[in-house]
């Protein structure tokens, strides 16, 4: 489920254009299964924002120690800046839809879907 929702896919079904008409325009359900997008409870977007700030934030770190220990001795701050800063906007920006499909993915994993859920719509997907 986890490599499908990184694939930016319905974890549930797989579907290529299950939640996302365009990259960041969404749909209420999965194309493919039916899936509701946020499940019947609230702080869905809490979960998909922390896994963006996550993501974001480690990948600004990274940029970071890479370009410090890149130039050690006389740490270039100006291009250290502007490397760090350029990859968290593109890992922001463009990781937007992924994070959310990665967080339903977790969110799957830890409450299957289950007649309780009100999701008459979705079908049951054999993995």
């Amino acid at each position: 489920m986890l490599r499908r929702g990184l694939c930016r896919r319905c974890p549930h079904c797989g579907n290529g254009h299950a939640f996302f008409e365009k990259w960041f325009v969404r749909r209420e359900r999965c194309a493919g299964c039916g899936l509701r997008w946020e499940r019947n409870y609230e702080g869905f977007m809490l979960g998909a924002m922390a896994v963006s700030f996550i993501t974001t934030g480690g990948s600004l770190l990274i940029t970071m120690a890479v370009g410090v220990i890149a130039s050690y001795p006389d740490v270039a701050i100006v291009p250290v800046l502007a490397s760090t800063v350029s990859v968290s906007l593109i890992v922001g920006i463009f990781g937007y839809p992924i994070s959310y499909t990665v967080w339903q993915a977790i969110d799957l994993y830890l409450r299957p879907v289950t007649e309780d859920d009100g999701e008459k719509h979705a079908r049951t997907v054999v993995s």
